[in-house]
């Protein structure tokens, strides 16, 4: 393998392990959702400043409340899944 497809695997990689933790960060601002926690808890602050960009793009683009319940979290992480499907495929294709 030559270095640059060394490189692009390596970027690659470290693309789609951030894309993992962004779905953590979603799956834990999701469950925070459900026991209404301190606002001012700079961990809490922390997660809805990342989520909340992504949340109101996908409600951009569809309804994602249905009977009170907000599905724009599980939108984003199947997204998100997606995409590192596409990216692990076209890093296959290097090797």
């Amino acid at each position: 393998m030559s270095f640059i497809s060394e490189i692009i695997l390596g970027i690659g990689g470290i693309i789609s392990s951030l894309l993992y933790v962004y779905i953590w960060v979603v799956i834990i601002a999701a469950f925070l959702s459900f026991v209404n926690p301190d606002p001012y808890n700079p961990i809490v602050q922390f997660l809805y400043r990342v989520t909340n960009p992504a949340y109101a793009f996908v409600r951009k683009y569809m309804r994602t409340n249905f009977n009170g319940i907000d599905l724009a979290p599980l939108v984003i992480i199947i997204g998100l899944q997606v995409v590192i499907v596409v990216i692990d495929a076209a890093l296959k294709t290097l090797r």
